[in-house]
């Protein structure tokens, strides 16, 4: 594996940063996960502006964008592969220790690991634990990610591959890595930004391409939607067979089935739409 380490390109087992980088003392950074196929990475453009606008909320120096492709399109022809996640991280850089930055600038990584394509239907489980819409980091794609590791590792022990949250007032809010879309009366919604959720990239396309209509909804619609489904950067549109102990169709319902078309034809047709 040959990775982008601050300005150039290393073996894996010399591509390393300083422990006192902040991105690992504080958690002080942002990062994006892109889908590469057949060496071309999928909604680039959208990624890039989404890492500037983090770095700009979390009040880091703009990045070179420029350079940031230029990481990307070295580590892909680096590492061939047939559909891979690409991993953009930029930190706050060499500081002290403690929450104050230094001013050795920034930090950026770029690595490129296997992806399989995700199964069409998986299962979710609910938390106790709530995303803060009012929150300072709230909207922002940083790399304090411990309670997305928490809340995931639970979701595991009960053989599921994601936990769903509900916001501080107790509204569907999001996974900890994707989006949740519900199906009421035949009709797509999504909770909206404001609900504290991540905007992701996936889910802006498939609010753009299927018309779903982004609603405040409240957290126990899980337990009477007609159908539920995920989107992420590498799992695309998933259908939810089961939430918690409620069990749904084994097989995509025919709205999301109709989603999952969509997007893989959008998809296919634009890797960079």
């Amino acid at each position: 594996m040959r990775i982008w380490v601050n300005g150039e390109l290393r073996g894996a087992d010399d591509a390393r940063v300083s422990v006192l980088d902040h991105g690992l003392t504080v958690g002080d950074g942002i990062f994006e996960t892109v889908k590469t196929v057949d060496g071309r990475p999928f909604a680039l453009t959208r990624h890039l502006d989404r890492l500037a606008r983090s770095a700009r909320g979390l009040g880091l120096p703009a990045p070179d964008l420029d350079e940031v492709r230029r990481a990307s399109a070295a580590v892909i022809d680096a590492n061939p592969m047939a559909r891979g996640r690409l991993r953009i991280t930029y930190t706050g850089g060499l500081s002290p220790l403690g929450s104050d930055r230094g001013d050795a600038g920034p930090g950026l990584v770029v690595a490129l690991g296997e992806a399989r394509r995700r199964p069409d239907s998986t299962a979710v489980i609910t938390v106790p634990w709530t995303r803060n819409e009012r929150g300072a980091l709230t909207g922002l794609k940083t790399t304090s990610y411990a309670e997305n590791v928490v809340a995931l590792a639970r979701a595991h022990e009960h053989g599921a591959s994601e936990a769903l949250f509900a916001n501080t007032v107790g509204q569907l809010c999001e996974g900890t890595g994707s989006n949740v879309f519900v199906v009421l009366d035949g009709q797509v919604h999504t909770p909206p930004v404001a609900s504290g959720c991540l905007a992701g990239i996936t889910r802006a396309l498939a609010v753009e391409w299927t018309g779903a209509q982004e609603t405040d909804l409240p957290f126990d619609v899980l337990e009477r939607a007609e159908e539920i489904f995920l989107t992420s950067t590498l799992r695309d549109v998933q259908a939810v067979h089961r939430v918690d102990d409620r069990e749904l169709p084994d097989g995509p319902g025919p709205v999301t089935a109709k989603a999952m078309r969509i997007f893989d034809e959008r998809a296919g047709n634009d890797l960079d739409p």
